[in-house]
């Protein structure tokens, strides 16, 4: 019933910001916790920040003080604000959406947008 789809991605160099969207379609979007994961090739998909529908945000510790993740209700859109990004950040960055209703869980996600940080 939820569809993202994220936008945003692209070549930048380390030091530099990027900041990606996710556009969401369906009902009730102000009550998921929405979140940022990315996967980079070999390893395993991360949790990279969420925003629950109350505003509360987490961050992986390899993000905190760089990267911020807001929504706008208003929009059906969340965002993820990234500033002096670092090689290690190239991944392929995904949306998500979860809530949990009458005790199971919805999850969507988008299809991934690239990231690339090189000099």
């Amino acid at each position: 019933q939820v569809q993202l789809v994220e936008s945003g991605g692209g070549l930048v160099q380390p030091g530099g910001s990027l900041r990606l969207s996710c556009a969401a379609s369906g009902s009730s979007f102000s009550l998921y916790t929405m979140g940022w994961y990315r996967q980079a090739p070999g390893k395993q998909r991360e949790l990279v920040a969420l925003i629950t529908s109350g505003g509360t945000t987490n961050y992986a510790d390899s993000v905190k003080g760089r990267f911020t993740i807001s929504r706008d209700n208003a929009k059906n859109t969340v965002y993820l604000q990234m500033n002096n990004l670092k090689p290690e950040d190239t991944a392929v960055y995904y949306c998500n959406a979860n809530r949990w209703v009458n005790g199971k869980l919805n999850s969507f996600w988008g299809q991934g947008t690239q990231v690339t940080v090189s000099s």
